[in-house]
Order: C-alpha cells, then structure tokens, then sequence
C-alpha cells in the first residue's frame, strides 16, 4: 500500500507530518511525501520518497533567512519580522493581508498538478496539512478522500462564531486595546469572504457540481487529525468540531548528536532550552534579553541561536550551549524548562517531556496556544516585546520551582502522550474512519452522476 504525503516546503510542517507518516512505513507501506526541494534532505533522512510539488514561492529547511526567498517573497517575510516588533495586533493584521498569496497560491495550477501526482503516485491514502489549501481544493474536486492534519493549535480549523486570524482566546499579559480588536475582526472577516470566494471559483472550476463553501477555513478533509493534546483544548469547543481524533503530538526521533550528548552529560544544574523557532529566531532583541535574564540564574542553557548571530546574546558563560539549530526532542527530554514562543511543535514537544514552558508568542495561533499553557497551569507567558530581564528571570525561577500540584499535572499528561504517540493514534483514526470514507465518496459520486 502506499501513503501520500502532502506538505508545503517548510521543516516546521513537514517534521510532524513525517513523523505521522511513519506509523505507516513502520507496517511495511510506501511513503512518498510531496513537497519542495527546501526541505529534500528531511524526506531522505525519514527514508522516504519525494515527489516534486510547490504549494507557495516559500521555503524554509530549518531556519529561515528572507535574503534566501524569491523576489517578493523576501520583502513580505522582511514585513512581517518588523511586524512582530509592533506588537499582536499589527502582526495579525500584516499576516491577514498577506493571506490569499500565502494559503491560495496560483490555486488552478496548484491544484490540477496535485490531481497529476495522485494520478501518477496512485496512493491508497493521503494526509495533507490542513494549510495547504490549494493541494486540498485538487484533492476535493477530484474526490480524492483523505486526512486533514492541523498541525498548529486547534483553532487553525475555525469553528462556529470564529473567524479565521482572530484568535479565540488571549494570554493575560497581552490585552490589545478593544477597538483594535474589533478593527482586526473586521478586517479577518474581510480577508475569511474573499479567500472563500477564491476557494470556491477555483474549486467550481475543476468540479462544476461542488458546492459553495460558506468558509473556507472551516472546511475539512474526510478524517480530520488534530495535531494537539485533547486534555489542553476547551472542551465546549471540542463539542464544535466536526468528527475528529486529537494526536497528542507527533515526537520525531532524531539523529544521534555528540556535542550535545557530551553537553548533557555535563554538570548538575537544571537545563533551560531556549527557541524562537525557525522564523522568529530573528528576533534577536528577544533572544539577548532572555540570555541576559537566565544568566541570573543557577543553569546551562541550550540555546538555538536561529538567525542571530551568538556575539549578538552578549556574554556567554562557558557551561552554555549556543548553536545555529539544536536538537529540540534530544534537549527537551533532559529539560527542566523551556523557554520559547509557543510554536505548536514547540509546546507539544515540551508537554510530551513533562517540560514546562515560559512562553513569548509573537504570531499566529500562538496566543491561542500560550493561553491554553496558562489557563492549564503548566507554564506561564510574557509580552516578547516588553518583558525585561527581571521579569523573565523571575517567571523562570518560579517556573523551575513549579508547585507539586502542577507538575503532577504535568507529568500526568506526559505519561498519557507517551504512552500512545500521535503517529499510532493517526493510524488508528484513519482505519477506523476507512469504511465511512469509501462510503462517503460513493455516495458524492453518485450524487454527481
């Protein structure tokens, strides 16, 4: 049997879907991922085959430099990083203006070209990132069943009374002014009609008898897989979500790395890992003064410098371990807290090691996922663009010296996301779903006869 992975050419996306998609190799299937060449060196490491796909002009293979994107592309992710700096709102706005050439790239052509490689490929199943809506829109039309993996936190998939971009729930240390919230609402719902009148003239285009999508985000695949730990999501908004199974996290395994296992095998104090990401690792005012702060504190620190260059953290003490990428699953595992923006690999990575996190989100569905962190006792979260030194060391110092009762919590769900990763929960779902899904496509094909 074969499975057919669809992911746009960032690591960020295709490490925890390649890490799903190894339940499936691990049974003896064929696994062949289509994404760009960026991240090439991923597909081969997880020993998989690649077929050739673009879903956008982007590309990051790890870590992310705007001089390496194509002409225009370079001067939106400059936009964007300067964004960042003026704060959520204004990064939020940035990232809704920019979002039908992000997530509706050339959708036609897009999509045409994913109903070829199914053609060619011929798989037996398919997983696709929930955010590649072009591969989707081919996939719909040509009433291919699959998988939709939201891979950020949940609220990537909107449900009812949500608009995609505007994040459902906000951590305590970031209020945006009222009427710049209702301002950004308003500019997302402008942003949620015409992306979903795009979606559906491309999707008409290919299926003249598909029918009209009210939104777009809201769209779903024929099994829909949650990238998230359940016991972190609301409940009253599980009940909105169509059906569904939470992964937990998908954990990659990783290389053998010596440096750092010689690293780790030093000293006795606690271990900080500090990561902004693959993107936000330019964010270098934000680095340095986290380094300023835990240099207060009786700790090594690994820290994954990204973009910033290390002479720009100011002194580093000689038990550290600075690096351009580090390791995160390796490091994690011998953590005591992490320190990060709250990427969902980050913060599913570090709830999986029982790691808790002091978080700096700065984008996206970020905010929604550091305040899941917070309302859950297991963390805490800070303004990235004002926290000082002092008020980032005192937040890491009681973090490292978290209260019984939370981290009993927090080991609890350690064990459970252990115990049974996502990639063998992925599996489970998709099989289980198997029968409804071939029943589902008959009956859309005998609708359309």
């Amino acid at each position: 049997m074969t499975l057919l992975v669809i992911s746009p050419d960032y690591a960020s996306h295709l490490l925890p879907l390649a890490t799903i998609a190894g339940a499936w190799a691990e049974a003896g299937e064929r696994v062949v991922v289509a994404t760009g060449p960026a991240t090439d060196g991923i597909v081969r490491r997880f020993g998989f085959e690649r077929a050739e796909l673009s879903l956008g002009r982007g590309s990051n293979p790890g870590v992310i430099r705007a001089e390496d994107q194509p002409r225009g592309e370079d001067e939106a992710l400059r936009g964007f990083f300067e964004a960042t700096r003026l704060g959520p709102v204004p990064t939020l706005a940035f990232q809704a203006a920019a979002r039908r050439d992000d997530l509706l790239w050339e959708p036609q052509r897009v999509a045409r070209e994913v109903q070829y490689l199914v053609d060619r490929v011929g798989p037996d199943q398919v997983i696709v990132d929930h955010l590649a809506f072009t591969a989707r829109i081919g996939l719909t039309a040509a009433r291919t069943p699959y998988a939709d993996v939201v891979l950020g936190h949940p609220s990537a998939l909107t449900v009812a009374g949500e608009v995609y971009g505007y994040p459902p729930a906000w951590p305590q240390a970031l209020r945006p002014d009222p009427a710049d919230l209702t301002a950004l609402r308003q500019q997302c719902e402008v942003v949620r009609d015409a992306f979903t009148e795009q979606w559906n003239a491309a999707l008409t285009d290919l299926d003249p008898g598909a029918g009209a999508s009210q939104d777009a985000f809201a769209e779903t695949g024929d099994v829909l897989l949650l990238n998230y730990p359940e016991q972190l999501h609301p409940p009253q908004r599980t009940a909105l979500l169509p059906r569904h199974a939470f992964l937990g996290s998908s954990v990659r395994v990783e290389e053998p790395d010596d440096e750092v296992e010689a690293w780790l095998a030093r000293g006795d104090a606690p271990i900080v890992y500090v990561s902004l990401g693959s993107f936000l690792s330019v964010r270098s005012d934000v680095l340095s003064r986290i380094a300023e702060a835990l240099r207060g504190v009786e700790v090594r620190v690994a820290l994954a410098a990204g973009s910033t260059p290390p002479e720009q953290l100011g002194p580093i003490p000689s038990s550290w371990l600075v690096r351009r990428e580090l390791p995160q699953v390796t490091i994690l595992e011998a953590a005591a807290l992490a320190v990060s923006h709250g990427g969902n690999n980050s913060v599913t990575e570090a709830m999986t090691a029982g790691v808790p996190l002091l978080l700096l989100p700065l984008s996206t569905d970020q905010f929604a996922g550091a305040a899941a962190i917070e309302t859950a006792g297991l963390g805490k979260v800070l303004d990235a663009n004002a926290a000082t030194p002092a008020e980032l060391r005192t937040a890491a110092e009681q973090l490292l010296t978290m209260p019984a009762e939370a981290a009993d919590r927090l080991a609890r769900l350690s064990e459970d996301l252990t115990r049974t990763p996502g990639p063998q929960r992925a599996r489970s779902a998709f099989w289980a779903s198997r029968a409804g899904i071939r029943h589902s496509a008959t009956d859309r094909a005998t609708r359309h006869t």
